[in-house]
């Protein structure tokens, strides 16, 4: 049975405001809907233009009954943007008076699954391995434990918060901060540091620039906007706009392909992503946050939670969870992609919170 409970975890990060837009809605012709629709029977809006097509919770047959106690709710837990896809076509699109479809606003930790999609991209392309010892692009020394300890890391371990070194130094990645605990793959633990630097092992690798080599291989091959801030000179924080997010939620959910183009091509990358990457937290993958599961482990603690993360949620959501809530809910069951940005829903969480289970219970209302 589904069992409801209470998730523990705070990670502090500050913000900037960075400036990116994305275009209004418009008619699409009937014929250019059809071409925009692949194989899969996934609509894809075009990579420029004011073009997305849309539907609506009436056309969809949903329960239009709830979906002003939908809005209510957002509204009351201070969301700013809120969209969901249906096959691709936004069936719902919301912001908040002071909020609109061209204002970026921050990913938090769920820009962590940007960092895991050009991570992917660098090893298709032959940069790297995810079995490469770190030091192989950072360079002996990058922490401070003993060396036959840091041998012992590798990308792997960065992408799947088992590097075993002290997660309570937070985004700190000098090698002071960067302290033994236990050995790589045997303690889960959700570290912004050794995640950080992931970025920069994929510079070290592709020789480029990692904001440069992401823009390129990513961003702008599937129409987003945005750009990376540090907020404190250690973490590396992505703001875009809700209609970005859900450009990369979208192409999530059709397994790294835009619509014919293989943006990953990496089909047992794209696996470890969205399934049990470990053994040690059955609800994480790579960088991506897992439903369904039987038991999960949460920031700031070494707790195991014998039940899965979003009860009320559909048991193949995996997806990107960040501080305040900011969320990227991709679920392949349903064709679905959903985005929440905004302000502190009240219970300050990392990642998971119980917010996540309060939405769906809301969106279960309209959906079924």
């Amino acid at each position: 049975m589904k069992k409801p409970w209470i998730f523990i975890a705070l990670i502090v990060f500050g913000f900037f405001f960075s400036c990116s837009s994305d275009d209004a809605i418009d008619t699409i012709p009937q014929e250019e809907q059809e071409q925009e629709e692949n194989e899969t029977g996934l609509y894809f809006p075009p990579l420029s233009g004011s073009t997305w097509e849309t539907s609506s919770i009436t056309e969809l047959g949903w329960n239009t009954d709830a979906e002003q106690e939908l809005y209510d709710f957002l509204e009351d837990k201070g969301t700013k943007a809120f969209l969901i896809l249906k096959d691709g076509i936004i069936a719902v699109e919301w912001y908040a008076e002071d909020h609109n479809q061209d204002a970026p606003w921050y990913w938090a930790s769920a820009g962590k699954t940007l960092t895991s999609f050009t991570t992917g991209i660098a090893q298709a392309e032959g940069y790297l391995s995810l079995s490469d010892k770190t030091s192989d692009y950072l360079g002996t020394g990058w922490t401070s434990t003993p060396l036959e300890k840091e041998n012992l890391i590798t990308v792997w371990h960065q992408l799947t918060m088992t590097s075993g070194m002290d997660d309570t130094e937070g985004d700190c990645k000098t090698p002071a901060c960067l302290t033994y605990v236990a050995d790589a793959g045997t303690r889960w633990s959700y570290h912004n540091a050794p995640y950080t630097l992931l970025q920069d092992v994929v510079s070290n690798a592709t020789q480029v620039d990692f904001e440069a080599y992401f823009n390129e291989k990513l961003k702008t091959k599937i129409g987003m906007t945005g750009q990376w801030l540090s907020t404190n000179g250690d973490n590396n924080v992505y703001w875009s706009t809700a209609r970005s997010m859900a450009r990369f939620g979208l192409l999530a959910l059709n397994e790294g392909v835009w619509d014919e183009e293989a943006i990953l091509g990496d089909a047992d990358f794209i696996n470890g992503m969205k399934t049990t990457s470990q053994e040690l937290n059955q609800s994480y993958g790579y960088l991506w946050w897992l439903n369904g599961k039987e038991s999960a482990m949460l920031p700031n603690t070494q707790i195991v939670f014998e039940t899965e993360l979003m009860p009320a949620a559909p048991d193949d959501l995996f997806a990107g969870l960040g501080k305040n809530d900011q969320k990227l809910y991709v679920v392949p069951s349903q064709n679905l992609v959903v985005v929440r940005m905004g302000e502190d829903t009240g219970e300050a969480a990392a990642g998971p919170s119980g917010f996540d289970n309060q939405l769906w219970e809301q969106l279960n209302a309209i959906i079924d």
